[in-house]
């Protein structure tokens, strides 16, 4: 079975598995209750919807303009 003569660099190693590690883009879903951009199988952030029914009761933000 052939033996490699010499050791291989560390940069042409790291060349050849760099393939592995590339970071793949987020695919984001649209909500079907508000129409913001949400990550698949997840309730939505800006209104608590998942899979057509409410699931997370979410507070309203308070202004702090409106308070003073």
């Amino acid at each position: 079975m052939p033996v490699p003569k010499k050791r291989h660099s560390n940069t042409r190693t790291n060349r050849r598995r760099k393939a592995n590690f590339r970071v793949k883009p987020v695919n984001f879903a649209s909500c079907p209750a508000c129409g913001e951009p949400i990550l698949p199988h997840r309730a939505c952030t800006s209104c608590g919807a998942y899979q057509g029914r409410q699931v997370i009761t979410l507070k309203e933000k308070k202004d702090k303009k409106k308070e003073k």
